[in-house]
């Protein structure tokens, strides 16, 4: 045999053990405690072991109108600071839910040039100035800003989800938008539906407000009492921060300036419903919020022996908490998450160190530790930007899983095998070449797919399939070309050399239009298109190298031991 030769055999067997040694824990089914070298294993999709499929969509109308507001608030503090005019938002019109717009005050009519110039030159390019009428302003966002959000909010919403589900522990999770206001999440092997779609969906949007003790608690409960005769009930199937929404909007005329309600709420442990509403009035800009918290960790009270999440705060967030709790000794602070209030210590003192900590009450030790733990999750892992809403939502069981994999085995092992009888009853002995060519090929498929962590879901079990069916069609080109030649009376060795050589740029061409297709998958598909496309396009290049070099190669081998003179074709 040549060198050459046996430099093309010795990278071909190098290839083969390392696909060997790859494969093995997958075959032999290893868990990542064995011994074993290797222990990357083939991604199972969510259609091969069950778990959580779920579409998430985005409501830009509010995103909008809440931006809006922001704004308002903003121009009322900056005219504060810069020249102490009072200015403040009034209502908001949504005739266009899609372009909201915020009234503005400015109490002293000299004041409203001053109030456009700080516009101007604080918020250009953020903000426009829609109408004008006497001492009233009215604003909007520009499309530049409200393009922004757009963007923001889905590329951060898929971090912020992406950064919870990884410390849920989920393995292989597939987060992806899907147009411009909706996140596809697929969650392959997650067994606790309910407390996935609580960490994902919830907005943990942390913030420190002081409250306001000099309304009566009588006055408050007749508020929420004209909220419920109004038909503003709590029920278990919509969030508890849309319904304090809902509280807030209703009362805005009956709530002091610059103030809001949040609640308190205890849930039954039998009936996980809100047994109790402790309203609370706070202010309606936080002192602090999540964007200062630096970590949140789990702790235990030695004395009370109850979990507690710890915060640590940056350190502007540190100084401005013992700025606010400095100046408002005697006061309440609550710890508000998600309009729900934790708790609400007196500030009894200057708290330095940027520490603070919520406590979660007494109960089953269990069921607060691990209330505790999703709380510190989401705090650690960010807020996310905006309300996702569930929009769709698919639960794929188990065994259901296991039943496609079955199945898939069993139809991939009687479609080889007639595979397989076919080469070998037409090609007679060079039909066996086929079928080590073939069976290299699937090899190499499932080493590229454990090498590149890639995920495998029934649609990628078709392409293997078609991965096959491609092969064994490159195969029939190059012996049908061989047959040609033979049938022109050249020597063996002249037709197998020919038949490779014609049959080469047919194979490529026929190949490299089938991975165009799969590219085009792969950039615009989602979810199981794309694991088609993955499967397809591995499949393509170890196509083309068993089949025409490893074959060419087995070919040689073959006509060297029978010196030319015999070829069973």
């Amino acid at each position: 045999m040549k060198r050459s030769w046996w430099y093309r055999f010795i990278i071909l067997i190098a290839i083969t053990v390392v696909s060997i040694v790859v494969v093995i824990p997958t075959v032999m089914d290893f868990n990542k405690e064995s011994n074993y070298p290797v222990k990357s294993r083939i991604n199972l999709g969510l259609d091969l072991q069950g778990g959580l499929y779920m579409i998430l969509g985005i409501d830009f109308k509010k995103v909008y109108k809440d931006e809006v507001k922001s704004y308002a608030r903003k121009i009322e503090f900056a005219m504060k600071d810069e020249s102490g005019a009072e200015v403040h938002g009034a209502e908001i019109d949504e005739t266009d839910p899609l372009d909201p717009k915020m009234n503005i005050v400015v109490a002293d009519v000299a004041n409203v040039e001053k109030t456009k110039d700080k516009i101007h030159e604080f918020f250009n390019g953020l903000l426009r100035i829609t109408k004008e009428n006497g001492n009233n302003l009215q604003i909007a966002l520009t499309n530049n800003v409200k393009r922004d959000i757009e963007e923001q909010s889905v590329t951060k919403s898929i971090e912020v989800i992406r950064n919870r589900i990884d410390e849920f522990g989920v393995t292989e999770p597939e987060i992806v938008s899907q147009g411009n206001d909706r996140i596809v999440v697929q969650l392959p092997g997650v067994k606790d539906i309910d407390r996935a779609k609580e960490l994902i969906g919830r907005t943990a949007k942390l913030e420190f407000k002081l409250v306001n003790d000099t309304v009566p608690m009588a006055t408050i409960q007749s508020w929420l009492q004209k909220a419920e005769a109004s038909g503003i009930k709590f029920s278990k199937e919509e969030r508890f921060s849309d319904y304090i929404r809902k509280v807030n909007e209703f009362l805005k005329n009956d709530l002091p300036k610059d103030y809001q309600l949040a609640f308190e709420k205890s849930v039954s442990k039998a009936t996980n419903e809100v047994e109790l509403k402790i309203p609370y009035l706070v202010d309606v800009n936080p002192r602090i919020s999540g964007e200062d918290l630096a970590d949140a960790r789990v702790l235990i009270d030695q004395q009370k022996n109850q979990p507690y999440v710890s915060l640590e705060f940056k350190k502007q967030g540190a100084d401005a908490f013992e700025q606010v709790t400095g100046d408002n000794i005697g006061r309440r602070m609550a710890i508000i998450l998600d309009g729900n209030v934790y708790s609400a210590p007196n500030i009894q003192s200057r708290i330095a160190g940027g520490r603070a900590q919520i406590t979660l009450g007494q109960g089953d030790f269990n069921r607060t530790m691990k209330e505790a733990r999703d709380l510190a999750l989401v705090l650690r892992a960010g807020a996310l930007p905006v309300q996702l809403d569930f929009l769709e939502q698919r639960t794929v069981g188990p065994s259901l899983g296991h039943d496609s994999i079955a199945k898939a085995e069993v139809a991939s092992l009687i479609g080889c095998v007639i595979v397989f009888l076919f080469i070998l009853v037409y090609y007679k002995l060079s039909g066996v070449v086929a079928v080590v060519s073939l069976t290299l090929n699937v090899l190499l498929v499932l080493a590229a797919l454990v090498g590149l962590e890639a995920t495998l879901t029934l649609p990628g079990i078709a392409g293997i399939a078609l991965t096959v069916g491609m092969a064994v069609d490159a195969n029939i080109i190059i012996y049908e070309r061989i047959r040609e030649e033979i049938r022109k009376g050249i020597s063996n060795y002249k037709a197998v050399e020919k038949g490779f050589e014609s049959a080469f740029w047919t194979i490529i061409d026929a190949n490299i239009t089938t991975a165009l297709a799969g590219l085009c998958l792969l950039n615009f598909g989602t979810g199981p298109i794309r694991g088609f496309a993955v499967t397809l396009l591995i499949g393509i290049v170890a196509t083309v190298y068993t089949s025409y070099f490893a074959g060419k190669l087995f070919f040689e081998l073959y006509m060297d031991k029978v010196e030319g003179q015999d070829l069973s074709i």
